[in-house]
């Protein structure tokens, strides 16, 4: 079911559809393909300078594509309760109908993957549990009327909270000998590739980049499970393959350390479909003081509307196992003058100096990576 989910993502966004992106040789050597990718591991210097106007109208042309999915999908909704009504005198017909609503709530879990804003059972019963915690909260409200917000906020993170669950992503962080990364690109360009493509693995590859500015030879990969119940059978099942032992092998020759963390996207803040814009990546590390991860939450729920005006996000995690109280944002630019440019422009947008303001007591210390995709990224 997961591996269907995965390739009809893919298929339901044709015009950033790896299979019918530009044929470069990059592209040759994408997602799911095991053709050999190109030795020469990526770089800024890649990357053709004053491409920002390119970069803009995929974006756009990105976004266009994303809200006729959900506009289908309400419309698919709103069908599906107006069938539901008028044969609700038929038990056979209110069988049909609510297949017809479990068919486009699929429709549009297939198309957006992990976009899908939609409540499953579990979820609803989250929400119905969150409830209790909400009473509880309320008994502390007290102070300020701003105090009184804040607690407000905090409470609906909560239900957020309680009702997250459905995917589970890691972050897998391989820092590189100098002198073997070509070697290591040929290996992990054959063998990434071919896992997320074996419907028994279960498993969704986001995206691999490789780090240009900040750990440099740090190469960054982000893979998405159903669960942890999903993370660990994908684990048995890659572990369980007959050509893994010589991949891991010959891997733990050319690193000098392999570290993993399991996350959590936030709620208001799902992670993006394949796409290719093009460009570079930043991936924002944050690590937390404990016990502020909510209230984190809470201010850069406000201040994402504020920074999508200027830049396009690709995802935001927070960790669950691993480096705990550390949050990761990964945002695309189409150069570093843009990145700087957009990052300008956000204070001139309404609510982002009062996030900043809010969240910077909340941090103990905090990393930039600047990141270039590698040819077989689903998100490039």
């Amino acid at each position: 079911m997961f591996s269907r989910r995965v390739a009809a993502r893919v298929a339901s966004l044709p015009t950033i559809n790896p299979a019918v992106a530009p044929t470069s040789s990059a592209a040759v050597a994408r997602t799911l393909s095991t053709t050999a990718c190109q030795r020469k591991a990526p770089s800024l210097s890649d990357v053709a300078p004053d491409q920002a106007h390119t970069f803009e109208a995929k974006q756009k042309k990105f976004r266009e594509n994303l809200a006729e999915l959900h506009r289908k999908k309400k419309e698919q909704e709103r069908q599906s309760a107006a069938s539901a009504s008028q044969s609700s005198s038929s038990s056979s017909a209110t069988v049909s109908a609510s297949s017809v609503v479990n068919a486009a709530s699929e429709t549009l879990s297939q198309g957006l993957g992990s976009l899908s804003t939609g409540l499953g059972k579990e979820d609803a019963a989250a929400n119905k549990n969150a409830n209790t915690t909400a009473g509880r909260l309320s008994s502390l409200i007290y102070g300020t009327e701003e105090g009184r917000e804040m607690d407000r906020e905090i409470e609906r993170s909560f239900s957020q909270t309680l009702a997250r669950g459905k995917y589970v992503h890691s972050v897998v962080f391989h820092e590189v000998y100098p002198d073997k990364v070509d070697e290591y690109v040929e290996l992990v360009g054959k063998w990434y590739p071919r896992m997320a493509g074996m419907p028994e693995n279960k498993v969704n590859l986001v995206g691999s980049w490789r780090t240009e500015v900040g750990d440099n030879d740090t190469f960054v990969h982000i893979w998405e499970y159903q669960r942890y119940t999903g993370y660990h059978a994908s684990l048995h099942s890659i572990q369980s393959h007959p050509d893994f032992p010589a991949f891991d092998k010959k891997l733990k020759t050319l690193i000098r350390s392999k570290r993993t963390s399991l996350m959590q996207e936030f709620r208001f803040w799902p992670t993006s479909p394949p796409r290719q814009l093009g460009g570079v990546f930043e991936l924002r590390s944050y690590t937390l003081h404990p016990g502020t991860l909510l209230e984190w939450e809470t201010h850069w729920q406000k201040g994402l509307a504020a920074r999508r005006e200027v830049m396009e996000g690709v995802g935001a995690w927070f960790v669950q196992v691993g480096e705990l109280n550390t949050v990761h944002h990964l945002w695309q630019f189409a150069d570093l003058e843009e990145r700087r440019s957009g990052r300008e422009q956000s204070w001139g947008v309404s609510g982002w100096a009062d996030t900043v303001h809010k969240t910077v007591p909340l941090i103990q210390n905090m990393k930039s990576r600047i990141m270039i995709p590698m040819p077989w990224s689903p998100v490039s």
